[in-house]
C-alpha cells in the first residue's frame, strides 16, 4: 500500500493541527490491543509498527498486547491438531495450550515487537508469565440444555482469565524507555499455562495500569446502531441499554463488556475502532471525535 507524499505546508498543517492532541496525551499509558487478523497484511503491519513508535517518540507510553488467532490455527493445522471452539472460545487441552504458549509468546510476540523496534522504538516482547504479570484462573461456562432444563458447566481446559495483574514489570520496562509488547498467556496458582483472551487481557492490564485509553483494534468500524451506522460515543448505561435493546449482540458484546470492565478498573476511556484502517491509532487519538466508539464512564 503506498502513501501519498506531503507538501512542506501540508505537513506543517497536520502537525499544527495534532498539537493540542499531542499536549492532551503526554505522559499518558495507552494499551492497544491487537489482533493476530491484522499480520496478513505486511505494509499495514509495518505502518502499526511505525504508529505506535511514533506515540513512544512523542511522549506517549504505549503498552501492546497482541492475539493470534489465526497464527495458532496455522500452526495446529500444521500438526493435524484439531481446534474446538464454545461461544468463541478455544478449547485447549494440555497439548493444545503448548502450542498456543508457543506462538503466541514466541512467534508472534517477537515479530510484532521487531514490528516496533525496526520503526525506530525499543520494544521488548514478554508474556503473562513473565515477572507474574498475569496471575491467571481457569475460565468456567455454563451452558443452558434446554431438552434438560438443565445448565452444564463446560470445561474448557486449559483457558483461563486474569485473577490479578503485577504491573512492575511494566512499570520497570516502560521506566527504562521501553515499549511492552505482551502476549496473553497467564499462569495459574500452580504453574499451570493458560490461554486468555486477548482482549480481555488487554482490559485487564489497562485497569491495573490506570490507562488514559484502551484501544480495541478490531475489524469492524466499532459499536454499529440499529441501521450499520458507526456510534462515536457511549456512556455505559447507554452500552448497557442498547445491549438490552439487542442493538448490540454477537461477538461486540464481550468486548463492549471487556471496556465496561476496564473502566470500573480506573481506565479513563475505551475505544473500539477498525485496526484495518491506516494509522487507526493515531486518527482515533489526534483527531476530533477520533474514528472509533469511544465508550466512557457515566
Amino acid at each position: 500500500m503506498s502513501e501519498r507524499s506531503f507538501s512542506a505546508e501540508e505537513q506543517a498543517r497536520i502537525l499544527a493541527h495534532a498539537l493540542p492532541y499531542l499536549r492532551r496525551y503526554t505522559g499518558a499509558t495507552i494499551v492497544v490491543k491487537y489482533g493476530g487478523h491484522a499480520f496478513g497484511e505486511e505494509a499495514m503491519a509495518e505502518q502499526f509498527g511505525r504508529d505506535i513508535a511514533l506515540l513512544k517518540q512523542v511522549g506517549i507510553n504505549p503498552v501492546v498486547v497482541h492475539g493470534g488467532g489465526p497464527q495458532i490455527n496455522a500452526m495446529l493445522k500444521r500438526l493435524a491438531i484439531q481446534s474446538e471452539f464454545v461461544d468463541g472460545l478455544r478449547v485447549t487441552d494440555a497439548a493444545m495450550v503448548e502450542v498456543v504458549e508457543m506462538v503466541l509468546a514466541g512467534t508472534v510476540n517477537k515479530y510484532v515487537a521487531g514490528l516496533i523496534t525496526r520503526a525506530g522504538a525499543l520494544a521488548v516482547g514478554i508474556c503473562g508469565k513473565d515477572g507474574g504479570l498475569i496471575r491467571a484462573r481457569k475460565l468456567t461456562r455454563t451452558k443452558y440444555d434446554p431438552g434438560s432444563n438443565i445448565e452444564k458447566v463446560l470445561d474448557l481446559g486449559f483457558v483461563g482469565e486474569p485473577e490479578g495483574i503485577d504491573v512492575r514489570v511494566i512499570h520497570a520496562l516502560t521506566g527504562a524507555g521501553l515499549i511492552p509488547v505482551i502476549a496473553p498467556v497467564g499462569m495459574g496458582a500452580a504453574g499451570e499455562t493458560y490461554n486468555i483472551n486477548a482482549d480481555t487481557a488487554a482490559g485487564a492490564i489497562a485497569a491495573a495500569l490506570s490507562a488514559t485509553r484502551l484501544l480495541l483494534l478490531t475489524d469492524v468500524p466499532g459499536v454499529l446502531d440499529s441501521e450499520k451506522r458507526l456510534i462515536p460515543e457511549l456512556t455505559v448505561s447507554e452500552v448497557r441499554a442498547a445491549i438490552q435493546a439487542g442493538t448490540i449482540t454477537g461477538g461486540m458484546i464481550p468486548k463492549v463488556e471487556t471496556c465496561i470492565a476496564a473502566l470500573e478498573g480506573g481506565v479513563k476511556g475505551a475505544v473500539i475502532l477498525d485496526g484495518r484502517l491506516p494509522h487507526a491509532c493515531l486518527l482515533e487519538l489526534f483527531t476530533e471525535g477520533g474514528i472509533g466508539t469511544l465508550i466512557r464512564p457515566d
